[in-house]
């Protein structure tokens, strides 16, 4: 028995199980059942402590930090609304296209000039 010993020692053939694949498939498989229980767990206890914590804000009428964010940023762009400094909108209708506000204004300059003028501008 020790000449066999001394052959997987000097790196001969090892004996193989040949249930060895099926016992590494088994034990990965416990690892990932293993795993899944411990997030199911830590999220059941998130989720309590979540509940305990909406009870306090609720009792004494603290805000998340995502709806305090949300209200600042309402009370900014509210206050902003009148303001020289607030964001650039989309343009109005009526104020996109220059020529349309080029021949306008030559129209209304005409309009008012003496019929002989007008005539003249007109051609």
């Amino acid at each position: 028995g020790a000449t066999k010993d001394m052959g997987k020692m000097l790196g001969g053939d090892e004996e193989k199980d040949p249930d060895a694949a099926k016992k590494e498939e088994e034990r990965q498989e416990a690892l990932r059942q293993e795993e899944e229980e411990r997030k199911a767990k830590y999220a059941k206890m998130e989720a309590e402590r979540e509940v305990m914590r909406q009870g306090i804000r609720d009792k004494y009428g603290i805000k998340k930090k995502e709806e305090k964010e949300a209200e600042a940023q309402a009370a900014l762009e509210a206050n902003a609304e009148g303001s020289l400094t607030r964001p650039k909108k989309a343009i109005p209708p009526g104020c996109g296209d220059e020529e349309e506000e080029e021949e306008s204004i030559l129209d209304t300059v005409i309009k008012y000039l003496p019929g002989p003028l007008q005539d003249m501008f007109k051609k």
